[in-house]
């Protein structure tokens, strides 16, 4: 079995700022870790890999600090790393991002019978990526897989969570799913693998490597936009009451209690 892993790029903390003028994030200066979603993608596709022999290939799209997340996939057991990274992919909606990736998987010729992602990523929460990328490689696409089942090198057997109920799917490969966190448990890479890491190959391709035009990526390419980015403001009046002041702080909320219209105060 051919597995294709996509992994995410995303700032490790929450104290993430976006730029006003363009509306995408600015990631400079921030650490970054694999999407905690892509994590639980990968390893599923690790235990095929123990079970299927299988062999993993990660993708991902991002700048070069991308390769610290790639070389910790490698480190935790994939066999292949792909890094797009270009200045004209930077702002990439969902839908260019897609392309790209799709691009990728068609002129490097990425042999795969599996395509696991995680179903969103914590810096964008939209979902969208797993989804398009299915549709634009023409492939069966199932999302909330909570729990993979089984798999006989044609077929895969999954359950997908709904609202309130589970699904049973029986899908033919090749195809494209988007696991929740409950499809597995994410493992610690041992020493061993993150030596071995050190000494694998990040392969690295640029928008002319793919022969991508210009105006298919990027903000160019994102037929979406952001067009306002605004910071929440709490506005408060408030003042507290402690120690010996408890009491009258007690009879001032009983006071404003009578005042509010509609209320009874027994």
């Amino acid at each position: 079995m051919r597995i294709l892993v996509l992994i995410k790029q995303v700032p490790d903390t929450d104290r993430v700022k976006i730029d006003p003028s363009t509306g995408t994030m600015i990631r400079e200066g921030l650490d970054v870790v694999i999407n905690p979603l892509d994590l639980h993608a990968l390893e599923l596709a690790i235990q095929l890999k123990e079970s299927h022999r299988a062999y993993i290939t990660v993708l991902s799209m991002g700048p070069m600090s991308t390769e610290i997340v790639l070389r910790d996939a490698l480190a935790l057991g994939a066999d292949r790393a792909i890094l797009l990274s270009d200045p004209s992919f930077a702002g990439s909606d969902t839908w260019a991002t897609s392309y790209t990736l799709c691009r990728a998987i068609e002129k490097l010729k990425i042999e795969y019978d599996l395509v696991i992602c995680g179903e969103k990523a914590t810096d964008g929460e939209t979902g969208q990526v797993g989804v398009e990328l299915g549709v634009l490689l023409n492939i069966p696409v199932l999302t909330y897989v909570s729990k993979f089942l089984s798999s006989d090198g044609e077929c895969i057997v999954v359950q997908r969570a709904t609202e309130d109920a589970y699904e049973t799917w029986k899908v033919k490969l090749p195809a494209l799913i988007a696991v929740l966190r409950s499809v597995s448990e994410p493992r610690l890479p041992t020493l061993s693998g993150k030596k071995g890491a050190l000494s694998k190959r990040i392969e690295i391709y640029t928008a002319k490597d793919l022969e991508i035009p210009s105006d298919q990526t990027g903000l160019k390419g994102s037929p979406t936009r952001v067009v306002k980015v605004y910071n929440t403001k709490l506005s408060r009046n408030c003042k507290v009451y402690a120690g010996k002041e408890l009491n009258e702080g007690i009879k001032k909320v009983v006071e404003i209690l009578k005042d509010y219209k509609g209320s009874v105060v027994r």
